[in-house]
């Protein structure tokens, strides 16, 4: 009885959260690639949500292969001219196809159908993001503070620095504050980073050179990482707590600026792992997203769907990336098209994927090795 009980709280707890973000945000981005493909004139074979055998399916009246597969850790749509599902043109067929066939072929379509087709899925993503972030910040409003330092922690680099209670932080390395938010964002990212603070004191602002000390955060799950903390305090009274009711357009505003942080913040995570200021624990594989897809639940659908968010937007970032096999890596091929004025060689690409995705499987099996160790 105690087995089933956690088999059964795995799954109900776990799995299931974990499958409904995933699904949803690779049905987005998978029909991102199918809309805008269809609208261009590309004959589509299949659309897959998941790999692996179909365990569900049907054909359209377009002919199309809707299906839900056994390994729900991605999706895509294969067009006609593909050899695969990464959308690898099939060089062999190509060859063979007429003018009405090769017209209605992915690798026979015009550059700027490709280029368009393929960066579908990624921004895909970021409206998904920016569509869940908006509602979230319509219904609930936005939560802000002002930059007040009501309480200095003894021994922190704000001490040493100069930093006293009452000082109002109105800049970070030349860049405006207005909220405590901004503050700790600036911060969080540059453990032992020497940064200019501008405080007002007195009516003076007052420049005070500060250097975020490498701290062990921990959240309420347990999930531990390393960020920079310069030991300031800005509890409610002191810095004005309120929630800020936000119209449609503002919601979508602050919607699309809560997606460009998780972007910029996933940039400078990458950037600082090659200069050796952070270690790569940080990157996960689907045992982390679905430990963390259960433990959102537990706090409801609203903090579950701002997960899903986050999600989306690091998968429409990661696709981005220029690597070959990835929407960013035919997007590059795609740019020398243009330039030279006709298509990448055949076997030049053909080695390019083959690198692409001896990349890819090296980072899965680092993020697999991250998550069980």
């Amino acid at each position: 009885m105690e087995y089933f009980a956690s088999f059964y709280g795995l799954i109900v707890g776990y799995i299931i959260p974990f499958l409904i973000v995933l699904t949803i945000v690779v049905f987005v981005h998978e029909m991102g690639h199918y809309l805008v493909g269809r609208w261009c004139g590309i004959r589509i074979l299949t659309f897959s949500v998941g790999f692996g055998p179909e365990l569900l399916g049907f054909n359209d009246r377009h002919g199309t292969r809707w299906r839900l597969s056994a390994i729900p850790l991605g999706g895509y749509v294969k067009f006609f001219g593909d050899e695969n599902a990464a959308s690898v043109p099939d060089f062999s067929a190509a060859d063979s196809m007429s003018a009405e066939e090769r017209a209605q072929s992915f690798p026979g379509a015009n550059v700027w159908k490709r280029v368009a087709t393929v960066a579908a899925g990624p921004i895909a993503n970021f409206i998904l993001a920016i569509i869940i972030f908006a509602v979230m910040f319509s219904i609930y409003g936005k939560p802000v503070s002002d930059p007040v330092v009501s309480e200095v922690l003894p021994g922190s680099a704000a001490e040493q620095a100069g930093v006293m209670s009452g000082d109002v932080v109105v800049a970070v390395d030349g860049k405006s504050v207005t909220t405590f938010t901004e503050l700790q964002r600036y911060v969080s990212p540059r453990p032992e980073v020497e940064i200019l603070l501008t405080v007002r004191r007195d009516g003076q602002n007052l420049d005070l050179q500060v250097v975020p000390r490498r701290t062990e955060d921990e959240d309420q799950f347990g999930n531990k990482m390393e960020v920079g903390r310069i030991g300031v305090v800005g509890d409610g009274s002191a810095a004005n707590f309120r929630r800020l009711d936000l119209n449609p357009v503002e919601a979508v505003a602050e919607g699309a600026s809560e997606s460009w942080y998780i972007i910029s913040r996933t940039v400078g995570y990458i950037v600082n792992i090659f200069r050796g200021r952070e270690k790569a624990d940080q990157i996960g594989g689907p045992i982390k997203i679905a430990q963390m897809s259960g433990q959102v639940a537990s706090l409801g659908l609203g903090p579950l769907l701002q997960f899903a968010a986050v999600i989306s937007v690091s998968i429409g970032f990661i696709n981005l990336l220029p690597i070959p096999i990835l929407d960013g890596g035919h997007l590059v091929f795609y740019a020398i098209e243009i330039l030279r004025g006709r298509p990448v060689g055949e076997k030049k690409q053909e080695m390019a994927f083959k690198i692409g995705f001896s990349l890819i499987l090296m980072l899965m099996i680092f993020a697999v090795w991250n998550d069980v160790t």
